[in-house]
């Protein structure tokens, strides 16, 4: 049994009184013992302790030596050191002392008591100890300490403390043998039970034939004897000699006996002392070597620190319980939680390991603290604890602390950002060029925050159409290797989410002074592009800009005015005949189709236990969808050919055309079927820093992302590079920075897609799950993944899902219902549903 672990029937407290003790060898059998003398060591300030009347419980027996001893010259803080329980009763009669008050170093110091203890150890020690072996039949504690305890070593009716489990000791009395080794006891309790020879931790000498029901008593009067504090005394008394001792001499000295009951408490005392004793083993028998002071003031150190870091969070756990006993909307704010550093420590912690990211130390804390309010050990409880308290929302995104992600920006960088608030440079402002007349379409989801790009074209008077793609120009105030650019390069993209988005840029920066806005001048860098009658490039043109955007519109107000051909819109028109001969040219260089159906939620007030959830299913083959989609590819198909023409290093996109011919899926039907057949055989992307590389899956020979300088970085590198070679300056990075650089904004662009894939799908499957039991969805075969199970496009979610259907082929539909949706745990059930037919005739 751990040396700090206890019977929980055995509670023990001190008590003293203030009545006067003199020096006495006088003890119980006429052994010496060692009482208190009346006069305090020299180096000891007087105090009073006081004993209650109710101490006197054992009639002739003198006052216990040590306890008086350490009544009155022992530290009041020793209890401390001991997880006892308060006594019932005092420790002993009503003897009272005044001593000095005590140190580690001080108290407890006469040269007639260290001639007494002396004395004391060599009369029994000079002894063999052979009368209370003999007499209980044993060959020594020393033989049962040792776990050698074989059925000669034991008999009916001796009294003895087992080791019940990692917690708990308890007295019983032997009563049979069972099996080879081992033996049936009763215990305190009443219970029978069958123990090792190993758990046996002691047995209680000069007991024979015990009745196992006054076991009770026994311990009763143990109680009275019990007194933690003359373990300091004992040991400021042996430590300074290096003596060591035995179970029966502490009892003698501690006692003035070492009968069964004194013998049993001595033991208690020092097999659950970790401070001041630590146990050794003689050739004989188990001793007990007092530590060095260094030792027992580190090992005081550490007890108190645990005790106030257990007092600590004894506390925690009680303002965790309030919290969640308040009802919803009555719970702390979570900034109440951050205030005290000792509070913001254990919630941080919790926190921590609720995402399975904390180090050992936030383990062991939270671990403790989800223990103290009965939650089991796991991430799970973490997290059900952290939404009960109020600190968490129902729908917290975990993976943003999981991953870390960058929601805040420093002091620094929004002071950085201020100043180019107000002072608003444009190093190109000499040479930019007026396109303000020109009728400029912005087309956007329309939640959208960050507006990068916008559209115009003309019709010219040989016929062939001129388009514009003018992009935001950051980097007309944004310089690199800034501060600022360091930011968003760590941050590799703006993150879209259904709840937030979490911009690049700082907010004022991102979403005012670099996005287009409708009616304002704005500064850009047009791409103009010239298209032959099939949709090739004739002639291309960069420029530094300034336009004034017409419109903003959102994909679907787009598509309505498409559908409507008004006259007065001549220019959408123009657009959308350009994308047009723009995706027949270049399906003839070998393009592939991947348009899909994807879902797009936003959530209001996500904080609510039941925020609303808008769901948007977009089709990819959607007009203005597809006429945007042709006109950014068109701008990065001329970027990178300006870059060959001028020798530029760049970061050129490439995709290798896959082996699997497009033919080889013709005989699926047009669509989500046809495109998740192409996606799936795609070959890996292929990144250039010096030259362009084909894009076989668009079916151009170069491209560079050049559209969205706003929300991601790669983009921003290219307009970097680009606008330096407008003002005639050498570009500010070589093909190698680009591609480290490149590299670093891609880690995080990975980290930014898993967080958008992860959030969409949680709020996909909080919206199935709040759907009417039994709703039925059409769905979609795109795949059989073995046999009959089939991969599946819930149409009217956008949501792509798995289940086994009895009937149809790739490219056929088949109704499905939700059976389970689980957002929390990821858990989505799908099954079929078969329409039943009735072929019954009239």
């Amino acid at each position: 049994m751990p040396p700090h672990q206890h019977p929980p029937s055995l509670p023990v407290t001190h008590a003293a009184s203030s009545s006067p003790s003199r020096l006495s060898t006088r003890g119980r059998g006429g052994s010496s013992s060692l009482i208190a003398s009346q006069n305090p060591t020299p180096n000891c300030a007087p105090r009073e302790l006081n004993l209650p009347a109710a101490a006197v419980r054992r009639g002739s027996m003198g006052p216990s030596p040590m306890a008086a001893r350490a009544a009155g010259g022992c530290s009041s803080a020793a209890l401390a050191f001991f997880g006892f329980r308060p006594l019932r009763r005092a420790v002993r009669p009503a003897a009272a002392f005044s001593w000095g008050q005590s140190s580690l170093y001080g108290g407890c110091r006469s040269r007639l008591v260290h001639s007494l203890v002396d004395s004391v150890l060599d009369e029994l020690r000079s002894r063999r100890r052979v009368r209370v072996s003999a007499k209980i039949g044993l060959q020594g504690t020393k033989e049962l300490s040792d776990n050698k305890i074989d059925k000669r070593a034991l008999q009916k009716g001796l009294l003895l403390e087992f080791q019940k489990d990692s917690e708990r000791s308890l007295l019983a009395v032997v009563e049979r043998p069972d099996g080879k080794k081992n033996w049936i006891v009763t215990d305190q309790n009443g219970t029978l039970s069958s123990i090792k020879p190993q758990q046996i931790t002691y047995v209680v000498p000069g007991v024979m034939n015990f009745d196992s029901s006054r076991i009770d008593e026994f311990l009763e009067k143990a109680e009275d004897l019990l007194d933690p504090t003359v373990l300091e005394c004992a040991w400021m008394e042996l430590s300074e000699k290096d003596k060591s001792i035995t179970v029966e001499e502490f009892a003698e000295i501690v006692y003035g006996n070492k009968e069964s009951l004194e013998s049993y408490c001595a033991h208690f005392l020092l097999s659950r002392d970790i401070v001041y004793f630590v146990k050794v083993e003689s050739r004989d028998y188990s001793m007990y070597q007092p530590r060095s002071p260094p030792q027992v003031e580190e090992l005081i150190r550490r007890k108190l620190a645990k005790e106030e870091a257990e007092k600590e969070l004894e506390e925690f756990v009680h303002l965790l319980k309030s919290a969640k006993a308040l009802p919803m909307e009555s719970k702390p704010p979570k900034s109440s939680w951050l205030v005290d550093e000792k509070v913001r420590q254990k919630i941080e912690a919790l926190q921590a390991y609720a995402v399975d990211a904390c180090d050992d130390e936030q383990r062991r804390l939270a671990g403790n603290i989800l223990k103290a309010m009965g939650f089991t050990r796991t991430s799970s409880a973490a997290l059900k604890l952290l939404i009960n308290v109020g600190y968490f929302p129902v729908h917290v995104n975990l993976d943003l602390f999981k991953y870390d992600v960058r929601i805040r920006y420093t002091e620094e960088v929004l002071s950085a950002a201020e100043e180019l608030l107000v002072d608003r440079p444009d190093s190109d402002m000499h040479i930019r060029k007026d396109l303000s007349t020109l009728k400029v379409y912005a087309i956007d989801v329309d939640e959208a925050d960050e507006l990068d790009d916008a559209l115009s074209a003309t019709r010219l008077p040989d016929g062939r159409i001129k388009v514009w793609i003018h992009v935001a120009d950051p980097t007309c105030s944004i310089k690199p290797r800034s501060i600022i650019d360091r930011e968003a390069m760590h941050r590799g993209t703006s993150i879209f989410l259904p709840t937030a988005t979490f911009p690049m840029f700082p907010e004022r920066l991102a979403m005012n002074a670099m996005s287009l806005q409708q009616g304002k001048q704005c500064k850009s860098v047009s791409v103009s592009v010239i298209l032959h009658p099939d949709g090739s490039i004739a002639e291309y043109t960069l420029e530094n800009s300034v336009i004034k955007p017409t419109y903003m519109l959102t994909y679907e107000s787009a598509t309505e005015l498409l559908y409507m051909n008004l006259e007065e819109e001549e220019e959408l028109r123009i657009l959308q005949e350009a994308a047009s001969i723009r995706a027949q040219w270049r399906r003839s260089q070998g393009s592939i189709d991947t348009a899909m159906i994807e879902p797009r939620i936003k959530v209001s007030n996500p904080d609510d236990p039941e925020p609303n959830i808008n769901l948007y299913v977009e089709d990819q083959a959607n007009p203005a969808m597809q006429l945007v989609s042709e006109m950014m590819i068109l701008c990065g198909e001329a970027v990178a050919a300006f870059g060959a023409d001028n020798n530029l290093p760049l970061p050129y996109r490439g995709h290798p055309q896959s082996n699997t011919a497009v033919s080889a899926f013709s005989h699926l039907p047009d669509g989500p079927a046809r495109s998740f057949a192409n996606i799936s055989v795609l070959r890996a992307a292929e990144m250039d820093f010096q030259k362009p590389v084909p894009h076989g899956v668009l079916g151009i020979p170069g491209y560079v992302q050049f559209t969205s300088p706003i929300r991601r970085y790669v983009d921003l590198l290219a307009h970097y590079q680009v606008k330096a070679f407008l003002r005639g300056d050498s570009p500010p990075y070589s093909a190698g920075d680009l591609e480290g650089m490149t590299f670093i904004a891609s880690m995080h662009v990975k980290v930014a897609r898993r967080l958008h894939s992860n959030s969409l799908r949680y709020w996909l499957l909080e919206y199935l799950r709040r759907q009417p039991k039994g709703r039925q969805y059409k769905a979609l075969i795109l795949k059989f993944v073995k046999d009959r199970m089939a991969a599946l496009l819930l149409v009217e979610v956008g949501m792509q899902v798995t289940t086994i259907v009895s009937r149809g082929k790739v490219g056929d539909e088949v109704s499905v219902a939700v059976e389970t949706a689980h957002p929390r745990d990821d858990i989505l059930s799908i099954r079929e549903v078969i329409e039943d037919t009735d072929d019954t005739e009239e």
